[in-house]
């Protein structure tokens, strides 16, 4: 068959619209996939991490005189042994690789140990003797700026203002709330892993689980004190991230230990060191004023929002800004003034997770919003339809939506599904299920609407870009594409939509996806929802240079099929590829186009509580969401349901629970997450109203979801109890009041 360069897109299966098997699918559900945690090389040591067991002191003295008497042990190492700059941090350069003469959280590494075993590692590492002062810890997010100044330049990592109108405009009806949001944990699968390989050329090849392969580059090579092209990063297989990879880990740790015995060298995290070694969702504090008519038409919203950063930056900026830039909802509001602080304590630091900063809001503005329904004797619904914003509505901070907002539609649509029948009194279904702790009695039944607005894509005039390589030829007579990036996959299925557009643009069936690494340009994060839209975006542009060359290559051979018409032929293309441009916040209105993209989310959740033992079941948790187009209609589906599990582990069992700054639960015999018995079926409606803007009219699915899912379970236990449960995660105390 002969085939003209406009028709490749049509002549093969498994492209863009479908939902072809994932590459990596069959291993991991057969438990033979390799996950990071499975690296092995020959003559390989161990690495351990001694941590701090005091949220805030000063070290006094570190003696390795035992530890070094073990036998295995090849090194044990301190700040001392860093050869680099002992510093590094995602945004700002604030945490050190090993602590030097204090140490500002539970957790914080002191010393490392490498031996020829991990329990020998983990034997010599408790025979380090670490003298220190324990120091008053600060922890009170809302008093921590007073408070005793943690880093040299005090405890505000960030201050974000909003401004527009007149916040001081009359309301006939205002409605105000206090309202809590715990600490939640990523909980991947993987725990933190990685092998560092020392390098002929003097160099280090690390081969770890990663959210951002070329910031831990960056970070990585200044610490070691070497060039990046001596740093070499390869992705290893990530067992789920969900913003927890983000940050550095062991990857400085494993290379210090590997160059200083000239041993590859592997470390892995137990399940307890990694609710350590990682940081987590921002605990908040959110304060809330919403002023209307009497209509429900919204006048006013006044917010000040309380972040805790814990004891080092991360992503504090960054969550902050989306704390107060979306910190209204969905919803249209010409006056309006909004503070966000995120602060330095000696909590554990928190960074990236999901919907990091539109969580935390949203839980607070949905439940204000219910509040408003009952003050004006409204339906929770009818309110936020009243107020819903559209394609054309202006942000807080100024900016337009220029693409579908189908706010009350998602509502409208969730609204309208059939409800589920009263429960069977089976114990499979009732709150606390076959433990036997209720028949039936004391059981009632609530219904809770929610929906949210989470910003797609790096903000604030971010270089937001990601690199793509396409390579085709002929191998073995068929027509084959290669696809290289540095866009980690971490379970989300980017390599299956890498293939699907390949396959697409270039109608090729074979396409091959090669190991994400360094030596090629920088992927960015896998995280803001991004990488479809812009490794995506990347990908595409790189195959549509090769088509470029191919119809070069046609002209005045037509009738020839691919094959023949590449013959030895060779084309490869490596384009660099940015979304369309963003802007700094103005740093006194907070006013400018900061977003790339808007992504809107709607649940409807069902749920059946014992009012007199506190439990909760969640019946049915039923969704609407606007994801531009579906490229992987099975995935998308996916990660909506992954979503909502996330929301609801923070709704009623997720937190990470501090006291004095000391964890109190570090692993998941204390730390719940749903598991297959708590997740509700889901009713999921799925739009597909493409933005312009982006590639295939592609808009970031999974965040959305987790942002809407909180609040509807919270607001449907409201209905069911008549209780004003302004802290998530609901227990069963705040239900029953003892």
């Amino acid at each position: 068959m002969s085939l003209t360069p406009a028709e490749l897109t049509s002549s093969v299966s498994g492209g863009i619209g479908s939902s072809p098997q994932r590459p990596d699918g069959t291993l991991k559900v057969r438990g033979e996939y390799a996950y990071a945690s499975d690296l092995w090389h020959e003559d390989m040591i161990w690495g351990a991490t001694l941590r701090s067991p005091h949220p805030h002191a000063r070290i006094v003295s570190i003696d390795l005189t035992e530890a070094l008497k073990v036998p295995g042990v090849y090194a044990v190492l301190t700040h001392q042994d860093v050869p680099g700059q002992n510093l590094y941090g995602l945004e700002h350069k604030d945490q050190p690789v090993l602590a030097v003469d204090v140490v500002r959280y539970q957790g914080e590494p002191v010393a490392l140990v490498g031996a020829d075993h991990p329990e020998t590692a983990l034997r010599a590492m408790k025979r380090i003797k670490v003298e220190y002062e324990v120091l008053t810890p600060v922890v009170d997010m809302e008093t921590a700026i007073d408070d005793t100044p943690l880093h040299s330049g005090g405890n505000l990592v960030r201050h974000v203002p909003i401004r527009r109108g007149d916040p001081e405009v009359p309301a006939d009806v205002v409605v105000t709330g206090r309202y809590e949001v715990g600490m939640q944990d990523q909980a991947f699968l993987g725990p933190e892993s990685g092998l560092a390989v020392p390098a002929e050329d003097g160099g280090v090849d690390l081969y770890v689980a990663t959210q951002w392969l070329h910031v831990d580059q960056k970070q990585v090579a200044s610490a070691l004190g070497m060039p990046l092209e001596k740093v070499r990063l390869t992705l290893s297989g990530v067992g789920g991230a969900f913003g927890g990879r983000e940050d550095l880990s062991m990857q400085v740790h494993a290379c210090l230990l590997a160059l200083h015995t000239g041993k590859p060298t592997k470390m892995v995290y137990n399940r307890e060191e990694s609710f350590y070694g990682h940081v987590h969702r921002h605990p908040a504090v959110l304060y809330y004023e919403h002023g209307a008519d009497r209509a429900g038409k919204l006048v006013y919203v006044k917010a000040k929002i309380y972040l805790d950063g814990g004891a080092y930056a991360s992503s504090t900026p960054a969550v902050v800004a989306n704390a107060a830039t979306l910190g209204i909802g969905p919803y249209e509001v010409d006056n309006l003034s909004i503070d966000a602080w995120g602060v330095y304590t000696n909590n554990p630091p928190c960074g990236a997770m999901r919907g990091f900063g539109a969580v935390q809001a949203g839980f607070a503005y949905e439940s204000q919003m219910d509040k408003l329904a009952e003050a004006l004797g409204m339906d929770p619904v009818d309110v936020r339809i009243v107020n819903a914003m559209t394609e054309g509505s202006v942000m807080p901070t100024g900016q337009v939506v220029d693409s579908a907002a189908p706010v009350a539609q998602l509502l409208k649509l969730v609204k309208d599904k059939p409800l589920p029948p009263p429960s069977d009194r089976d114990l499979r279904n009732l709150p606390g299920g076959v433990s036997n702790t209720t028949h039936g009695e004391g059981v009632v039944r609530g219904v809770g609407y929610a929906v949210g607005i989470k910003n797609i894509c790096f903000s604030e005039g971010y270089d937001d870009y990601s690199t793509a390589r396409v390579r085709l030829q002929v191998i073995n007579g068929e027509p084959a594409a290669l696809a290289h990036t540095a866009a980690c996959e971490v379970g989300q299925g980017l390599v299956t939509i890498m293939q699907q557009i390949v396959r697409t643009e270039l109608g090729v069936e074979r396409v091959t996806i090669l190991p994400m690494d360094t030596s090629i340009g920088n992927g960015g994060s896998t995280s803001a929802s991004r990488q479809t839209y812009v490794t995506g975006g990347a990908v595409r542009a790189a195959c549509l240079a090769v088509k470029d060359k191919l119809a070069r290559l046609a002209a005045g051979r037509m009738g020839l099929d691919l094959v023949e018409l590449l013959g030895d032929e060779v084309i490869d293309e490596t384009v660099e590829w940015r979304h369309r441009a963003t802007e700094p916040l103005d740093p006194v209105t907070g006013q400018g186009n900061a977003h790339v993209q808007y992504g809107f989310a709607a649940h409807r959740a069902v749920v059946d509580v014992d009012v007199e033992l506190g439990l909760v079941k969640v019946v049915e948790l039923d969704c609407a969401q606007d994801v531009g187009k579906a490229l992987n209609p099975q995935a998308v589906l996916g990660q909506i349901q992954g979503g909502s599990a996330q929301g609801l582990g923070l709704a009623v069992m997720e937190e990470i629970q501090t006291a004095g700054g000391k964890v109190r639960n570090p692993s998941f015999t204390d730390y719940l997450i749903p598991t297959v018995l708590d997740m509700p079926p889901m009713s999921i409606d799925v739009l597909e109203l493409a933005d312009p803007n982006a590639p295939y009219g592609v808009r970031g699915v999974g965040e959305p979801p987790t942002i809407s899912s909180t609040p509807a379970i919270v607001a449907a236990i409201r209905n069911a109890t008549g209780l004003a449960l302004t802290r998530v995660p609901v227990r069963p105390e705040h239900i029953t009041g003892t």
